[in-house]
This record gives C-alpha cells, sequence and structure tokens, in this order.
C-alpha cells in the first residue's frame, strides 16, 4: 500500500494531491484521488465539498448578521405597530362598540398610513364622530402621526344574480 495512504483524511488530500502533482506516483498519475482509493473502503472527501460548504456557510453568516443589524429597528416597528394597533382597536370598541381591523403602514421610520375597517355599515353612529375617534384612538396608541388615516366599511359580498354574472364575464373575454 502506498505511503501516502497512510495518514489521516486531511493529510490523505495533500498527500495524494501532492503525489499527483510531483509525479511520485506514476502509475496513478492521471488519476483523480477518487479512483486511486477505489480498492480501498476509506473515504476520499472531494477536495471542493469542503471548500464550498465553508464558503456557503460563511456567506450566510454574513447575510444573516448584516440582516440583523439592518433589520433589528425594523422588527422592533412592525412588532410595535402590532401592539399599537391592537390598542387602537380595544380603544374603538370601547368608543363605538365594535371591533374594527386596524392596519398600518410605515415607511422608513415613518407612519404613512393607518387604516381603520369596520366590519359593517355603523347606522348608529354618524361619520364624523367615527372618523374623530379613529383620528383620536391612532394618535394616542401610535403617538406620532400618521399621514392618513383611512376609514372604511366592509360591506359584504356584492348582490348580483347568477345570469348577472355569466353575462357579465362573457363581456370580458378577447
Amino acid at each position: 500500500m502506498p505511503s501516502s495512504l497512510l495518514v489521516g483524511a486531511n493529510q490523505r488530500r495533500f498527500a495524494i494531491g501532492r503525489a499527483r502533482h510531483f509525479g511520485h506516483d506514476p502509475g496513478n498519475q492521471n488519476k483523480l484521488p477518487e479512483d486511486v482509493m477505489q480498492g480501498t473502503s476509506a473515504a476520499v472527501p472531494s477536495a471542493r465539498s469542503g471548500t464550498i460548504g465553508s464558503v456557503a456557510r460563511n456567506l450566510l453568516t454574513a447575510v444573516l448578521l448584516a440582516g440583523c443589524a439592518a433589520g433589528c429597528g425594523l422588527v422592533d416597528a412592525v412588532f410595535d405597530g402590532f401592539k399599537h394597533a391592537r390598542a387602537v382597536e380595544n380603544d374603538l370598541v370601547a368608543m363605538v362598540g365594535v371591533k374594527p381591523a386596524v392596519g398600518f403602514n410605515w415607511r422608513n421610520g415613518r407612519l404613512t398610513s393607518v387604516t381603520v375597517t369596520f366590519p359593517s355599515l355603523l347606522q348608529d353612529k354618524p361619520l364624523h364622530e367615527l372618523a374623530d375617534a379613529a383620528r383620536a384612538a391612532v394618535g394616542k396608541e401610535f403617538k406620532q402621526r400618521a399621514d392618513n388615516v383611512v376609514l372604511a366599511f366592509s360591506l359584504g359580498p356584492s348582490e348580483t344574480s347568477a345570469v348577472q354574472a355569466d353575462q357579465t364575464q362573457d363581456k370580458n373575454l378577447p
């Protein structure tokens, strides 16, 4: 057995590569290390697998660290935003008696819009009172001025007969 096969795994790769490079083993000079080791039970790792794996692992680590460093403020803003949205919902339930869905949009640390969507039209409250209550709750809970507060109502599904829907769909075809 050649002496290059009696060394450890890391040294084996170097020894086989060295033997191939310097021509110390003329019988196996043009063979790959995997071919030289074919008759043995020892596993020979590919010379590239460790390099590619470590490069990929280092790249992934760098991306994760960069993402964490850049996203710390973003993560805090999102979690705080959901807390503020729930607080707005609770305030509006206390003021109006109906729980709305509250959504928000932040851009570059600035609150650009807050959408307050009620599940149906509220007949017992005038629209201006709902708007004032929504503005007050958003300002109080988000603790910053929203560029736009959107007040919406869910109306449910539209009321059309099946015949009307089929006629409308036929007109949309090319």
